[in-house]
C-alpha cells in the first residue's frame, strides 16, 4: 500500500469529519480487529443514533479527549467500582479499558431514546469545546445511556478507536469529541467483517479508513 493513498484515506476522512459525516474507521488485525463507525459527538442527530443501532449495532460510546476527561474529573471506570467484578486483570487486546462513566444530559427524560441520546451527545461536544467553563456534573447525572470513553492523552499512548476518533476530531479542528459504535454482522453476531465493511461504506458514500492511515498522518 503506496504512503500517498495511505495519506489519501486519512485526508479524506479528515474532511468527511469535518464535514460531520461518518467515517468506518478498522483498528488493526491484531488489536480488536473491529470496524467502528465513528461520528464527530457535534454533528450526532437522532438519524445517526438510528443508524448506529440498526446499521452497526455495537455500544453508542462517546470519547473524550484526555484533558477533556481530566477537566471534568472523569474515572476510570474499573478503578470506581466497588465489586469483585472490577477485575483489573489485563484485556485480550490492551493494557485497560478506556470505559468511564455512562451519562445522560440532565434535560433528557429516560435517556435512551434516539433525541435523548443525541441530546447527551451533542451537549458532550459543546462541552468539550470549553470545559473549563462547563459544570459537568450540573448538566449531566449518572448512570445514564452513553457510555464516556477516556482517550489516551496521545496515539503513542494507545491506539484504540477511541484515540483514533478524538485524533480525527482535533484534526478537523472539532472538539475532542467523537462517538464510537462497533460494527456487527446481523447474520453471525460477530464482528463485521472489513470487507462487509468496505462495502456497507462504498453504498452509502462513507470514508472507510485503516487505523494504520491515521496513526501514519497523525500520530505526534
Amino acid at each position: 500500500m503506496s504512503r500517498s493513498s495511505s495519506a489519501a484515506r486519512a485526508d479524506a476522512a479528515v474532511e468527511a469529519f469535518r464535514d460531520g459525516d461518518p467515517v468506518l474507521v478498522h483498528d488493526a488485525a491484531d488489536r480488536e480487529g473491529e470496524v467502528d463507525l465513528v461520528y464527530p459527538a457535534g454533528a450526532v442527530t437522532p438519524d445517526a443514533v438510528a443508524r448506529m443501532r440498526n446499521d452497526a449495532g455495537g455500544l453508542v460510546c462517546a470519547a473524550l479527549g484526555a484533558d477533556v476527561a481530566d477537566a471534568f474529573d472523569l474515572p476510570f471506570l474499573g478503578d470506581v467500582i466497588d465489586h469483585p467484578v472490577a477485575d483489573h486483570g489485563h484485556l485480550g487486546y490492551d493494557d485497560r479499558s478506556s470505559f468511564s462513566l455512562p451519562v445522560n444530559h440532565r434535560e433528557t427524560y429516560t435517556g435512551i431514546t434516539d433525541d435523548d441520546r443525541s441530546r447527551t451527545i451533542t451537549e458532550l461536544a459543546r462541552a468539550a469545546e470549553q470545559p473549563e467553563i462547563t459544570d459537568f456534573a450540573a448538566e449531566f447525572r449518572a448512570p445514564g445511556h452513553v457510555h464516556l470513553l477516556r482517550a489516551a492523552p496521545t496515539l503513542a499512548d494507545r491506539q484504540g478507536h477511541t484515540e483514533l476518533a478524538v485524533a480525527l476530531a482535533v484534526a478537523a479542528g472539532l472538539p475532542p469529541a467523537a462517538v464510537v459504535c462497533e460494527m456487527l454482522d446481523g447474520e453471525t453476531g460477530g464482528a463485521l467483517s472489513v470487507q462487509d465493511a468496505k462495502a456497507y461504506a462504498e453504498r452509502h458514500g462513507f470514508v472507510y479508513v485503516e487505523g494504520s492511515d491515521l496513526l501514519d498522518a497523525l500520530a505526534e
